[in-house]
């Protein structure tokens, strides 16, 4: 079973201070790194007016200092809004901070606001999603190459070595193209993206990646009152969800995903991607999934204030880890 800890970095009006929930982020994945998590999960969007994390690698540079075995990744990067030779230098010097853990998730988006901000074309995102896979390969050997052109040289080489491209997106024909161009795939909690991919690469000739993982809830909260904690983290919760919301409006002229236009206390609290559980239920919950599968914490969701995650850590750390993972 692997562990996940993830972190948006969202700030509402109604929520902690933006400086305290950052400060609280490197302190609470140096806790994960200690008590045996797997993995911190960076997501990015722009323009968002809670501030949702717009620099995922500059987050994960600070969160490698704080930390020595925890794996740092992007889940996802926006790479068509990147300069191709920049990404691939601070892409280099995240891996190379971090002793090698950085996990490159990469997603081409869906948001014009945000494709109107870099001066770039939707309609060019997966054309240029397989140039950033491409690209990076070329630039991270470290030696000179011709690109559309021009010559480039990208240094420092990353050190100990590449980073894995882990490709994002939600078709059937994204998972089958990130056998192709890229080192694995990364689909949004939905295990039917998952066959194509698998299929895909056994096709190629390519290693069996192996089933899908069974997936805990993109949000858990281990509680000793669920009841009472619920009325507080709701709010949080639907924020999110609203937010979701609107930009798959924006992008698409209506909205998709979970709750879609019917976002309620009752609907949400009906949800199983939205938990909170009792430790009792936690490690239940654990042995439901088995083995192999991946547990998700996400203790600041939309501005949950720092202390309130830290009684829920120090919960989950005393009372369900273990249990969990002996």
């Amino acid at each position: 079973m692997k562990l996940c800890i993830t972190y948006d970095m969202r700030a509402p009006e109604f929520g902690a201070r933006r400086n305290n929930l950052y400060t609280a982020a490197l302190d609470q994945v140096a806790w994960a790194d200690d008590v045996g998590f797997d993995v911190v999960g960076l997501g990015e969007h722009h323009g968002s007016e809670d501030g949702y994390n717009p620099s995922p690698l500059i987050l994960a540079s600070a969160m490698a200092a704080r930390t020595s075995k925890i794996l740092l990744r992007t889940s996802v990067l926006l790479a068509p809004l990147y300069d191709l030779p920049k990404l691939a230098e601070d892409a280099a010097v995240t891996q190379t901070i971090s002793d090698g853990r950085l996990l490159l998730g990469i997603g081409a988006g869906y948001r014009p606001s945000e494709f109107a901000t870099f001066g770039r074309d939707l309609k060019d995102r997966w054309r240029a999603m397989g140039e950033t896979c491409e690209f990076l390969r070329l630039a991270w050997r470290g030696e000179p190459f011709e690109w559309n052109g021009r010559r480039c040289h990208i240094t420092p080489a990353p050190d100990p070595g590449p980073p894995p491209i882990l490709l994002g997106g939600s078709s059937k024909a994204a998972a089958r193209r990130a056998a192709h161009i890229a080192d694995d795939w990364f689909p949004p909690l939905d295990p039917r993206l998952w066959q194509p991919y698998r299929d895909e690469c056994i096709a190629m000739g390519k290693a069996d990646p192996g089933a899908y993982p069974a997936q805990g809830p993109i949000f858990l909260w281990v509680s000793n009152n669920p009841d009472r904690d619920w009325e507080w983290i709701h709010p949080h919760v639907c924020h999110q969800l609203a937010s979701y919301s609107a930009w798959t409006r924006e992008a698409f002229g209506e909205a998709a995903g979970p709750y879609a236009g019917k976002i309620t206390e009752e609907t949400v609290r009906q949800s199983s991607a939205y938990q909170v559980r009792t430790p009792e239920e936690t490690l239940a919950l654990g042995q439901e999934l088995g083995e192999h599968s991946v547990i998700y914490l996400n203790p600041l969701l939309a501005g949950i204030e720092p202390a309130r995650a830290w009684e829920m850590l120090r919960l989950f750390e005393n009372e369900v880890l273990p249990h969990l993972r002996p």
